[in-house]
């Protein structure tokens, strides 16, 4: 065995081979792959082997679609066959809020450029006759479906990385993990011991026990997961024989199965509901080519629908089953990166969809690692997405909620039940007394909207609108007409520290530092110039600044702050988290509430918009931002959790008289959207600019230098490609939900990144991103932007419906 390797990748099953192949692709030659048994002796040997180019997520999709295209550089590398079939396949709805979710589906592959087609039950039936129409209504078709050879896939992988250079030990079992003072790690094996500069744990079933190596808890869990195939079926041969074709594979969702041909029989898996975990604390180590017993009983509830679904399945033989451990993430997607507090320790675990996702997993590691930077938006797939809140007994909850519903439908608003509540705050009880929907916020319990009193606290889950829709517009009206109160501890909250904390902060933000009581919001980009962070930043004092952003996002920046903390010492980063909770207050009685609750002046003289003060408030000690999401006169009220019941209670108490409202999150979202407001995952993303943005205003070309400086400069000299912008939509019954397609004549040109129904101006609202020549097109109905398959006039708003001029935010 070597000594020395600049990566060693633990793991050899698809994704562990996807990365070093990736690696050497991209010019490392000296990586080496390390393998306790045979290549693919994890889950990818039993692997039913689909793979399509179809996700939720459209930064996903990209990544799928590249690993399919991957493969056939791959077997002429190589020189390995992947068993390719390229059969194509779809997905059957039986209810009418099935067909819709295929309508979104096949809208979001517009602008992504996939051949999706919405086809008839009866055309289905011509391509995989064995369905029995009558349980059907539609269906979509997707031409870039199929099957390969798992084994054969992988070893293409594992060649084509070894014709590049690389190393590869099979028979080696990884024992322990050791990094060293400068920064390198030992490895440690039955075969001796390798140094390397960088570890990557693509252990597969074994990647808690490797993360447990270097004191980290992986939020992964193993899943059993069986599938069947049939004996030879004359359906089948005939089908061959008639058209030359293989049958195409079918996803049922009320039968909650897949099928695909497999020789001349039938493979007919299952995601059931009476699902099992494998091994839910530890993962045997002599664990290899071996499957689990089968247990047909599990997953009859299915198979009888699946038989019924498909009648001639009743007739057929089972020639094996299959019941095989698979890793799921609680979300379903997998964790790619570095995790943060370990120097050069790398993941790329969970892929549970590993022949359509490896390509993608191993390319975007790849270029993390030797470039610095995914060269994707890979938020949705970030190890770093997950904080210590997500332990193994709430993963192992999530994953098996994940499990149940991998073919059933999301609606937007529809939350989650499994492991919750897990966190919350002091006003959990009184949110719930008060009538509230409450969501899953990164784990924290955050009201959503508030049902009126004699109605259930209960979202009716819809692609249209709800029955959230009138509590949410009479939310929104009292936020404008008089004053609200909503919690947003769910913000992440920084503290920054130090002589160097300013030019630590301006290094890293793009626009200049406030002085002491006063606030900025600035983004943060990469070195691509690329938007990575929107903050708000407060001043405190010469030497001490806080910092307000999102929450889903507090370990993928907290890992990034801490990478550029100044190596002398002189600035100190510390997340806050549920140390700091907070109200807002907002609407244009709101600093009238507040000065009945403080002995300050608040008044708009001496608290100023975007000034920042540490008051008393209700005799708490707090931290309080004159500003708000709401585009309103508002405050941000930050302060312990020992003294926000009080807090809350005094304010309530104090706007009794101007009829205060609680509102919720939904109806926060609904008022930014007057106000054109973008917010973090939506509209700003790391694969936008700060001018494409709209965000150019916060972007200080004049500073000396800021991380990303000069590729801003380059955009802001050239003009953005592209631009955010907003729409008025002519809706009906549903309004846009995000990744609907914006027409422009006949052409896709662009695509929604949020929206929906703006309560207090009345209509339906979108942001969305078009080519910067289009962007002051303002003609009533230039655009379209189709939702759930019909297309919805859309006019170009230059200024928001609220306040264009902020003369409330001001007041």
């Amino acid at each position: 065995m070597k000594s020395h390797t600049q990566v060693v990748v633990i793991g050899g099953g698809v994704v562990g081979c996807s990365v070093l192949y990736h690696l050497t692709k991209l010019g490392w030659k000296d990586v080496t792959l390390i393998e306790r048994d045979e290549l693919t002796s994890g889950s990818s040997w039993h692997a039913a082997g689909g793979f399509h180019t179809l996700n939720g997520d459209p930064n996903v999709a990209q990544l799928q679609s590249y690993t399919v295209d991957l493969y056939k550089e791959l077997e002429e590398i190589s020189g390995q066959s992947c068993s390719l079939h390229l059969t194509g396949g779809v997905m059957l709805a039986d209810t009418p809020e099935r067909m819709d979710f295929l309508r979104l589906a096949q809208a979001k592959g517009r602008y992504l450029g996939m051949d999706l087609e919405l086809i008839s039950v009866a055309e289905a039936k011509t391509m995989f006759p064995i369905l029995d129409e009558k349980h059907f209504i539609g269906a979509l078709w997707d031409p870039v479906e199929g099957h390969l050879d798992p084994s054969g896939t992988t070893h293409a992988y594992a060649k084509a990385a070894r014709v590049n250079g690389a190393t590869v030990y099979r028979h080696t079992k990884v024992e322990e993990l050791v990094q060293t003072p400068d920064g390198t790690w030992d490895v440690i094996t039955t075969k001796g011991t390798i140094r390397a500069e960088h570890v990557v744990n693509a252990g597969g079933l074994w990647a808690r026990e490797c993360g447990r190596m270097v004191g980290i808890e992986l939020p992964v869990l193993a899943m059993e997961h069986m599938y069947l195939l049939t004996d030879e079926m004359p359906e089948v041969t005939a089908h061959n024989e008639a058209t030359g074709k293989e049958l195409i594979g079918v996803l049922d969702f009320g039968g909650e199965i897949y099928t695909r041909q497999e020789g001349k029989g039938i493979l007919l898996g299952t995601y059931e509901q009476n699902c099992r975990p494998w091994s839910p604390r530890e993962t045997p180590w002599d664990f290899g080519h071996e499957l689990l017993p089968p247990d047909l009983d599990r997953i009859a509830p299915e198979l009888e629908v699946g038989f019924e679904h498909f009648p001639a399945l009743q007739n057929a033989g089972i020639k094996q089953i299959i019941n095989g451990p698979f890793t799921f993430a609680p979300d379903g997607n997998p964790l790619v990166g570095p995790v943060r507090g370990l120097r050069n320790y790398w993941v790329a675990c969970g892929v549970m969809a590993g022949f359509s996702q490896g390509g993608g997993v191993g390319l975007t590691l790849a270029n993390w690692m030797v470039n610095g930077d995914p060269g994707y938006d890979i938020w949705g797939m970030d190890v770093a997405r997950y904080g210590t809140w997500a332990t193994l007994s709430y993963t192992n909850a999530k994953v098996q909620e994940n499990y149940r519903r991998r073919f059933r439908i999301r609606f937007p608003n529809e939350e989650l039940p499994a492991a919750r509540p897990h966190q919350t705050t002091p006003l959990y009880d009184r949110m719930l007394a008060a009538g509230a929907v409450m969501g899953d916020s990164w784990g924290l319990e955050t009201p959503l909207w508030f049902a009126p009193k004699g109605v259930e606290p209960k979202d009716i889950v819809s692609f249209r609108r709800s029955n959230d829709f009138h509590p949410i517009g009479a939310e929104c009206r009292a936020v404008r007409e008089s004053v609200g109160i909503t919690e947003i501890a769910n913000f992440a909250k920084y503290e920054i520290t130090g002589p160097g904390a300013e030019s630590f902060l301006s290094k890293l933000m793009t626009n200049t530092m406030p002085k002491t009581g006063r606030i900025v919001l600035t983004p943060m980009l990469n070195d691509n110039g690329k938007l990575i962070g929107d903050f708000t930043i407060a001043r405190a004092g010469k030497e001490k600044f806080y910092m307000f952003g999102s929450s889903q996002a507090e370990i993928t920046h907290m890992r990034w702050f801490e990478k550029h903390l100044p190596a002398d010492g002189s600035a100190a980063i510390r997340a806050l988290n549920l140390g700091w909770v907070g109200l807002s207050i907002a609407g244009p009685n709101a600093r009238k509430v507040l000065a009945k609750v403080t002995g300050e002046d608040v008044s708009g003289e001496a608290f100023r918009f975007m000034d920042f003060r540490e008051m008393d408030v209700a005799s708490a000690p707090c931290k309080v931002n004159r500003i708000s999401y709401t585009g309103d006169l508002g405050y941000e009220i930050w302060m312990a959790p020992e003294y926000e019941r009080q807090v809350y209670q005094a304010l309530m108490t104090a706007g009794a008289e101007y009829n205060i409202r609680n509102f919720g999150m939904r109806a926060l979202l609904s008022l930014r959207l007057e106000k054109n407001f973008g917010t973090w995952f939506r509209e700003f993303r790391p694969i936008y600019g700060p001018y494409e943005a709209d965000l150019g205003r916060f972007v200080k070309l004049s500073k000396e230098s800021f991380i990303g400086r000069d590729a801003a400069q380059r955009e802001f000299e050239e003009g953005p490609r592209r631009r955010r912008v907003s729409f008025v939509v002519d809706a009906s019954d549903a309004d846009v939900m995000g990744d609907e397609p914006i027409w422009h004549g006949d052409k896709v040109i662009g695509w929604v990144t949020s929206g929906g129904y703006a309560h207090f101006v009345e209509r339906s609202l979108a942001q969305g991103y078009v080519p910067a020549a289009l962007a002051e097109e303002t003609g009533e109905g230039a655009f379209e932007i189709e939702i759930l398959g019909e297309r919805r006039k859309a006019t170009l708003i230059g200024e928001p419906l609220f306040g264009p001029k902020a003369e409330r935010m001001r007041m």
